[in-house]
């Protein structure tokens, strides 16, 4: 059976799919998760800062805001051919999207023009692009479309009750406006969230039903683990316990069922069997290189090695409704979230 998409879950159902014995929501979500994917494959990504440090936000996660005292640098934009250095070597080295940040609230026009001929340029290398830049106007949205840029990444980052405790220096409706544009001007939605700040179930529950309850489900949704850094605010916050991080991948793709569900930032702290089991519970996606913007990622070497004890292959570079893979046997799937 296809799955079943909706836009209308209650906190309490969410909530009530966290609270599920760990074996039955892992069964729940594997057997959604194969209905709608080939569970064999992962989607390869990588991310480069292409402009770090210095931001003017107080993301209370973030080593690049620069009232955080964090040993990251200011630094300009990358020269084109930099960044197209690095888009060839991720191409090499087996990555089919090529997602590009930069350190900026808002970013200027002229920042616009210059990654828009980013855009073009790794576009032609038949690399898929993704770009996260802060906020945006819609006839910014509309010049990166036109550039060819694929997906834009906006993460709500928690649930709204919460966001005012991580974040000051812009308020939630400014991300869901951002959302808003990048949709309106045919754009595809990278967003999701962020675990282990300190928010509790019922507020990782309440950030996938915001981002379920959008008029359009992400196409890729990343579920990051905070990596604590020295110098922002939230070093030193109680880790997360791995199997709740397991949890939340696992709601994510019951709640979204068609949406890539991405293992995002903590895999460098996760065991192999933590990622195995994110895997098997929806995980569909990885950031892959040494680098997510600024912090550590697992060496290629060893996510080598761990797809090959697992079995699992990249995806190849198409668009989800053609890498859709649907078991009739099996019992429906439902995506990943915010």
């Amino acid at each position: 059976m296809s799955p079943a998409v909706r836009h209308d879950w209650s906190r309490d159902e969410i909530l009530a799919l966290f609270n599920l014995p760990f074996n039955e929501l892992l069964f729940r979500a594997a057997s959604v998760h194969r209905a709608t994917f080939d569970p064999n494959e992962v989607q390869i990504s990588t991310l480069l800062s292409v402009k770090t440090g210095g931001c003017p936000e107080d993301c209370g996660y973030c080593p690049q805001a620069q009232r955080y005292h964090t040993g990251v640098q200011a630094e300009k934009l990358m020269p084109l051919d930099a960044v197209l250095d690095k888009a060839r070597a991720a191409k090499a080295a087996g990555a089919s999207r090529f997602c590009m940040g930069a350190a900026w609230r808002a970013p200027k026009d002229r920042d616009i023009d210059r990654i828009s001929e980013m855009v073009r340029e790794i576009n032609a290398l038949g690399l898929e692009t993704c770009a996260t830049l802060g906020m945006l106007t819609e006839p910014q949205a509309q010049a990166l479309k036109d550039a060819g840029l694929a997906y834009y990444n906006h993460n709500l980052d928690t649930a709204p009750e919460f966001y005012d405790t991580v974040i000051r220096t812009r308020e939630y409706q400014d991300r869901l406006d951002t959302l808003e544009k990048v949709r309106k001007v045919g754009m595809k939605t990278c967003c999701g969230g962020i675990v282990g700040m300190g928010e509790t179930r019922e507020q990782r529950a309440g950030m996938l039903q915001v981002l379920a309850n959008l008029p359009q489900h992400p196409e890729s949704v990343p579920i990051n683990q905070l990596v604590q850094v020295e110098g922002t605010p939230l070093h030193g916050t109680p880790k997360l316990d791995p199997l709740e991080f397991v949890r939340t991948i696992a709601a994510a793709r019951l709640t979204m069922p068609k949406s890539m569900v991405r293992l995002s930032a903590g895999r460098e702290d996760m065991s192999d069997e933590v990622q195995a089991l994110c895997f098997l519970a929806g995980a569909n996606s990885i950031f892959y290189g040494e680098k997510l913007l600024t912090t550590c990622n697992p060496a290629a070497e060893r996510d080598q090695a761990l797809f090959a004890r697992l079995g699992l292959r990249p995806m190849p570079h198409v668009a989800e409704s053609e890498h859709v893979h649907v078991d009739v046997t099996a019992v429906n799937s439902i995506e990943n979230a915010a």
